[in-house]
């Protein structure tokens, strides 16, 4: 560096050449000195712009993630309280006279915080999906799915949920989902209102579904520890059985399902549904963080050892812990028994096939 003006390089050259030991030290330091405070300005601006350019190329790479399981809802202060992943490890008994058992624990050292508010939980969501790179399927309050999906309408793919007729009637639901605005049908959870997924009730609602030509996703699976007799008393575990989809879908042969919670823990039944019923898939949301890890990844395997790894959606549940999406996210990252085509299958390409997206759009 600095040898540009040779007549000046040669100057420098013979008083280095004359110089003393101590004199040479002295003009190497100097010249050295002189030409790196020269330079220093050039070095750190590349050095920022090096950085820059890694960082947005570091982003422009993360592979798109889509979560097919999110609930919207307003930050309830009696819900919304710290939880520790995989609290369901330990299910302790009570009795009508005892204290229930916590639904949630806290007994880890860092439990995942809730949103303080509606704006916190939007915010910190959006960020979270923008930095890995996820797009969301939102089903629950409208409210809030339409303000998310404002904010941010290439991260959210909104979904009208049904459980009785109650709700909604079926000409308006036809009209919701004919708007454009709702992509998706779910989330359907009869079984909190203890009916089976294949009570007539609902069926004109399966049909709108299938003639226009939209996905659905029906709750199967359990419900936490003391459920019924503690929480909820309509509910019913017996009616998470996934052949109770049967008859719906022997009703509504091009329907399009997927099982949300993979219908944990009934793996059996599970298994031999998808194979008699090519158009059904299951998602791992709510399960992957809160029975233990042992008992997910048995779960995770047996699915993807009977064959149905090209089915397998992921999803959260997520609620109001906004650390919850790197959470799950990190249960499917360190699968060892799934390579790395199994695990993009699963962050990605089913939700891709099953939604009938356009992958171009998530490059």
């Amino acid at each position: 560096m600095g040898f540009a003006n040779n007549h000046k390089n040669q100057s420098d050259m013979i008083s280095f050449s004359q110089a003393t030991p101590a004199g040479r030290s002295f003009w190497i330091t100097s010249y050295f000195s002189i030409e790196y405070k020269t330079m220093l300005p050039c070095l750190i601006l590349a050095a920022v712009l090096s950085f820059q350019a890694n960082a947005q190329e570091q982003s422009a790479k993360r592979p798109p993630i889509i979560d097919v399981h999110v609930h919207a809802m307003k930050v309830n202060p009696n819900f919304s309280r710290p939880m520790c992943p995989w609290f369901l490890n330990s299910m302790p008994g009570s009795g009508p006279n005892q204290e229930a058992p916590s639904f949630i624990n806290l007994d880890c050292v860092d439990p995942l915080q809730p949103a303080a508010s509606d704006a916190d939980m939007q915010e910190k969501l959006l960020a979270t999906a923008e930095r890995l790179n996820m797009t969301l399927v939102v089903s629950g309050d409208a409210d809030v799915i339409h303000k998310w999906h404002a904010q941010a309408p290439d991260r959210i793919i909104p979904s009208l949920g049904v459980s009785n007729a109650d709700q909604i009637s079926v000409e308006a639901f036809r009209d919701s989902l004919s708007s454009g605005f709702y992509k998706v049908m779910g989330e359907v959870a009869p079984q909190y209102q203890g009916m089976s997924p294949s009570d007539m009730s609902l069926d004109a609602y399966f049909a709108v579904a299938e003639e226009l030509g939209i996905p659905v996703g029906i709750h199967m699976g359990t419900g936490g520890n003391g459920m019924a007799n503690i929480t909820n008393a309509n509910y019913r575990a017996s009616l998470g059985q996934p052949f109770l989809l049967e008859d719906m879908l022997a009703r509504h042969p091009k329907l399009k399902i997927w099982v949300m919670h993979a219908g944990y823990p009934m793996i059996d039944q599970m298994i031999a549904l998808m194979g008699a019923n090519a158009y059904v898939y299951v998602d791992l949301a709510g399960f992957i963080w809160s029975y233990p890890l042992e008992e997910i990844h048995a779960y995770l395997k047996r699915l993807v050892q009977a064959g149905f790894g090209k089915r397998i959606l992921y999803g959260t549940d997520f609620m109001v812990w906004p650390k919850l999406l790197e959470t799950s996210i990190g249960v499917i990252e360190n699968a060892n028994y799934l390579s790395e085509d199994q695990k993009r299958d699963i962050f990605f390409n089913n939700a891709v096939r099953f939604f009938n997206l356009d992958p171009s759009e998530f490059e």
